[in-house]
């Protein structure tokens, strides 16, 4: 049944084909002109390419759908932004500016010497006048500037530092945590610190104003000399974006150098002595042919309006090692014709014996990709849909361009002419090779030479593979590889550190790093809010309710046990009681709300119109936040907390939000659409090598070794310090395209090889598939290799991925599976039935014959070797 599934599949495809590559072999001319149009035609769409970029940081890395944009839009609704500005109660990150200052050397900043530079940084910050003036762009309150606490504290005089009492984190009401950093204390009070910390922040609403402003503040900072006594840290609001933006420059100029390396590999590949039977130009067209494919496509979806996002600059590089692989299969099969026959017989049998593979080839990677779009992340999604598109770009240009080109360079070669001058050429006899003859070819096959790779496998590599010792050794290695896999997979860290977004070196990483090591005891002020209309704050009942929601969100570990909340709530119970109210009464709790909220400054925490509270919120401070883990276990314990409130004796509707979750929001799915992606992935390679190879055990290896490579990437991705976010879920789901190229191809050699035995069929595979798959190992790593000097985390995590994708599957394709495969002779098939039946014969057409019955019986594989 499985035969037969796959001759019906096989057979009309490899007709197809045929006819295709005759058709291209009398037209060449016709289908390069007609490639070189339509790449044209459709590379104009990279005119919209700056209208269509899509790097908004928010949008393209996190979740669409995220929960903490659902609860962004209910704070927003309720609790609409105030002339009177509060940091604590913004629903985004705000518009601001901001410097952290640390001593030269490291020593304590509450000096006289330290504050006098700070006042002075703060009086040049504050002096700025570019867009306008910081007076008429700052954020009020009660009408004037919001200032920083420390340099209220001392009156903005640097003396008052040293005699100053200051306790911390709250002084006076003022809490200094996101302030001051690295501190010392004796009891509360400050002893010393390491840092400190100034924020400017600006009205969002007059955005070009402050763009220009801001833009003058980083002007200042990046242009100032160092202090005499402090060492500057700063950053914007607008900064990470900018730097992310900058990102595209740093890797234009790699384009260049990869498309050079690219050649340089594909040419070196194909070279020949034979001055005739060289294919330099035809590897050289192949690697332009990926990059019509890249203009093609890219120029249509541009034209169809579809969002650029950054990633998909590293879409190129990896099609180009896609294209270039391909365009080693349909080279190799057409070194396999007979080259006494008329130029469109042999790239019809060219098409015959590649066509199916590279569909297959295709079609495993494009739907891999596919498989990408359900993800939540729009950075994933336009990159998926750019690869696919771009893949299947490669492959019509592959069938018509590159057929085009190799028709043509068939003709060159049918006239034995120089691949140079083109100049007719003595032909060699027997293997005579010299830059004045050429056209050599064995003449007992009609068939150009073996290249010396394919040598190399045959006679050395794969009888040293199938010896006893090796294989255990083989088996040792794996069981090492597997192992630190597994345990690299457990070192995984989740997430995208925003920092990662800046390039190497960018003052935006400097200003983290310091943040990182100065103030991460503190974590965000989280708001809780209670969007439930009914529920009733009076009731004594319900407010026993909500004392034990707040208790339990008090007793998690990361929130400070040391700060009370911030909760109108509980201000408005104790003002009652001081002033006698009975605030257990429906009627004077409303009566006597609004006066209440104005008076102590929490008019922006309730949401009380038409005489009923709509929402309210109080907040929590959260502390030792300090790395992703610990900020996905707090997003995880805030919301769980929030979900047993609501059912309580008398459930309250809350949620828990903060600007911050915007990007925790990565950590609840980036594990579970990874997962997902993956299984799907697999599943679907899983029906795609049933259809490939009829043999449902030798299907089950190729899943294996899909497995196999997926947990080898991403253990080791672990221990080479990479991340699990969207960058690196691209990767994961493109790992089981490539590893399946190399896997099914290498089982299907070995069940559809005519040997006896298992040792000598794990030869005969490796014989034809072992220097396929390293040209396309070494094709595709040079085409991603140059990002390792891109100074950006996105791009060197492309390249970090990918090199471990390519190398492990080669690996299990040219070393692993063979050797499992042989101990499996179940995995083979009687070919020995037709062997009795096909007598040997030296004549090529009954060779041919010999070919067609064992096809029948068994599709060609897949790389026509």
């Amino acid at each position: 049944m499985a035969k037969c599934k796959t001759d019906c599949i096989e057979r009309p495809l490899s007709l197809a084909f045929e006819k295709l590559g005759c058709v291209v072999g009398r037209h060449p001319c016709v289908f390069l002109l007609l490639s070189l149009y339509v790449a044209a035609a459709l590379g104009a769409g990279f005119v919209f390419l700056q209208e269509r970029e899509a790097n908004d940081i928010e949008d393209q890395f996190t979740p669409v759908n995220g929960p903490a944009k659902l609860e962004r839009a209910i704070v927003v609704e309720n609790f609409p932004q105030s002339e009177e500005f509060s940091e604590l109660r913004l629903a985004s990150e705000g518009t601001y500016a901001s410097l952290i200052i640390t001593g030269l050397q490291g020593e304590n900043i509450l000096t006289e010497a330290a504050f006098n530079d700070i006042i002075e940084l703060d009086r040049q910050v504050k002096s700025i006048t570019r867009g306008n003036t910081f007076e008429n762009l700052c954020v009020k309150t009660k009408g004037r500037c919001i200032s920083n606490a420390i340099l209220d504290i001392i009156n903005y005089n640097a003396t008052e530092i040293v005699s100053s009492n200051i306790t911390y984190p709250m002084n006076d009401d003022m809490f200094l945590g996101t302030t001051i950093g690295g501190v010392k204390l004796d009891s509360s009070e400050l002893t010393s610190a390491r840092a400190v910390r100034l924020f400017y922040f600006l009205d969002e609403k007059k955005t070009k104003e402050t763009r220009y402003w801001l833009d003058g503040f980083l002007k200042l900072l990046s242009n100032s000399t160092e202090q005499k006594s402090v060492h500057v840290s700063f950053f914007t609001s607008i900064s990470r974006q900018n730097e992310f933006e900058n990102n595209s420059d740093s890797i234009i100029p790699l384009f260049s150098v990869t498309y050079v390396l690219a050649i340089t590999i594909s040419v070196l590949s194909c070279l020949r002595l034979d001055c005739v039977r060289t294919k330099v130009w035809v590897a050289a067209l192949g690697v332009l042919s990926a990059g019509m494919a890249v203009l093609a496509s890219f120029g249509l979806l541009l034209f169809c309006g579809m969002p650029f996002a950054m990633t998909v600059q590293t879409a190129p590089f990896l099609i180009l090692g896609v294209g270039v692989d391909d365009m080693f299969i349909m080279i190799s099969c057409w070194q396999k014709t007979e080259v006494d026959k008329d130029v469109e017989v042999r790239l019809a049998d060219t098409y015959k014996e590649a066509g199916v593979s590279i569909t297959i080839t295709t079609l495993t990677d494009v739907l891999a990709f596919y498989v990408g779009l359900a993800t939540p992340f729009r950075s994933v999604q336009s990159f998926c849909l750019y690869t696919s598109t771009a893949l299947l770009f490669c492959y019509i240009f592959n069938i018509t361009f590159f057929g085009a080109c190799l028709a043509l360079n068939g003709r060159r070669e049918k006239g034995n002419r120089h691949w140079l001058t083109c100049m007719k050429v003595p032909e060699a006899t027997g293997d005579g090779r010299g830059c004045c003859v050429g056209g050599a070819y064995d003449e007992d096959t009609h068939k150009e030479f073996e290249m010396p790779m394919d040598s190399f496998f045959k006679n050395y590599y794969g009888p040293f593979l199938t010896r006893v010792w090796v294989k255990a050794l083989v088996c040792l290695i794996y069981a090492g590889y597997l192992a630190v896999s597994i345990y690299g997979c457990f070192q995984i860290q989740e997430g995208l550190d925003v920092k990662n977004l800046a390039e190497d070196g960018s003052y935006v990483g400097s200003y983290y790093d310091k943040e990182d090591e100065f103030f991460s005891a503190f974590g965000p002020n989280v708001m809780l809010v209670i969007k439930d209309e009914d529920f009733q704050y009076w009731n004594l009942t319900a407010r026993k309710s909500l004392d034990l929601c707040l208790e339990n969100f008090q007793n998690l570990t990361m929130a400070h046990s040391g700060i009370t909340p911030v909760s109108w709530l509980s201000a408005y119970m104790q003002f009652g009681l001081n002033a006698s109210f009975d605030l257990y009464n429906e009627m004077q709790f409303k009566s006597r709300l609004t006066a209440f909220l104005t008076q102590f400054g929490f008019s922006q925490d309730v949401n009380f119109t038409n005489n009923q509270i709509h929402a309210s919120r109080m907040f929590i401070q959260t502390a030792n936040i300090r790395t992703s883990i610990d900020e996905k276990n707090m997003l995880n314990a805030f919301r769980e907390t929030a979900e047993k409130c609501g059912k309580l004796q008398t459930p309250i509707d809350l949620i828990v939000y903060h600007p911050a979750f915007i990007y925790f929001d990565q950590f609840a799915v980036i594990i579970s659409n990874t997962i997902q992606n993956l299984v799907v992935a697999t599943c679907a390679m899983l029906v795609i090598s049933l259809l490939l190879i009829p043999n449902p055990l030798c299907s089950l290896w190729v899943t294996f070794s899909i497995a196999s490579v997926i947990v080898g990437v991403a253990g080791f991705m672990a221990l080479w310090d990479v991340s699990l976010d969207a960058v690196s879920m691209i990767i994961l789901v493109i790992c089981i395209g490539f590893s399946v190229d190399f896997s099914a191809h290498i089982s299907y050699a070995f069940v559809s090889s005519e040997k006896s035995s298992a040792n000598e069929k794990a030869m005969d595979a490796i014989n034809k598939l072992g220097y396929p798959i390293v040209q396309g190992a070494v094709s595709t790593i040079a085409g991603v290799v140059v990002l390792a000097a891109a100074k950006s985390y996105i791009f060197r995590t492309f390249f970090k991925i990918m090199f471990l994708v390519i190398l492990f599957g080669a690996v299990h394709g040219i070393v692993f599976i063979p050797v499992f495969l042989s101990f499996l002779g179940t995995c083979s098939n009687s070919h020995e039935k037709n062997k009795e039946n096909l007598p040997e014969h030296s004549d090529t057409s009954e060779r041919r014959v010999k070919a067609i019955v064992i096809q029948n019986e068994w599709s060609f594989d897949p790389d026509c070797y």
